[in-house]
């Protein structure tokens, strides 16, 4: 296979039972790229908006790895609500979602051991601009934000936020595509440290040849740490 140089960044060697499972840094260097650009720091408290989707559930596991004090895992799904807080601990505090904006920032406030450092919102298209200002309001004063998500882009309306709030507040509120290139090797740090188990995810391996039932299992089996992977 040949690819251009800027983008093949060496990670080292892998033992090859090992290497289906490290394609889980396509999905962790997203939400990497976010915590770097809010500037986290060990022991801060982070709010994953968007926690229960495919982004947003790496994006715990990774923000718990760099040394979040506690993250803030707001949703609407029961099931991958539970699951988060079995698989993380008391790290981790889920709040189920009721659609009220103010109820929901108030859970949300609440479930947090303290104010609330920083919020990463990951929501897809399709939720309304509501919820994501309820998690994005929800940030303590001088505060940092980091938008990667993706209302507005069905259509429908944008993201409105106070002008007096932000600015009164210092709110530090910015955008983020993806990951800078230094992320890489970063994030193979944490993972070769210890810091971040690549064990969360549940890899299914299929050959080339069976490319087919690879995407087929892939649509039936979808889901926050599940991974369909074709291998040599």
């Amino acid at each position: 296979m040949r690819v251009p140089t800027e983008n093949a960044v060496r990670i080292g060697d892998l033992a090859p039972a090992d290497a289906a499972r490290w394609c889980a840094l396509n999905t962790l260097l997203v939400a990497y790229g976010g915590l770097l650009a809010s500037d986290l720091r060990a022991g801060e408290i982070v709010l994953v908006s968007g926690a229960t989707g495919h982004f947003g559930s790496a994006c715990i596991a990774v923000a718990l790895a760099m040394g979040a004090r506690c993250v803030v895992a707001p949703g609407r799904n029961a099931g991958v609500l539970a699951d988060l807080a079995r698989r993380f601990g008391e790290r981790v505090r889920i709040v189920e979602l009721t659609g009220d904006e103010a109820t929901d920032r108030t859970s949300m406030q609440q479930a947090a051991p303290g104010p609330i450092d920083c919020v990463i919102d990951l929501m897809p298209p399709s939720v309304p601009a509501t919820t994501v200002r309820a998690a994005v309001m929800a940030v303590r004063p001088y505060g940092r934000v980091v938008l990667m998500g993706g209302v507005g882009m069905l259509g429908g309306a944008g993201l409105e936020l106070p002008y007096p709030w932000i600015m009164r507040n210092d709110i530090t509120l910015r955008g983020k595509w993806m990951y800078p290139t230094e992320a890489v090797t970063l994030m193979a740090g944490l993972v070769r440290g210890g810091l971040l188990d690549l064990g969360h995810f549940d890899v299914t391996r299929f050959t080339l040849d069976d490319a087919n039932d690879a995407v087929a299992h892939a649509a039936a089996n979808g889901g926050p740490f599940r991974m369909t992977v074709i291998a040599r």
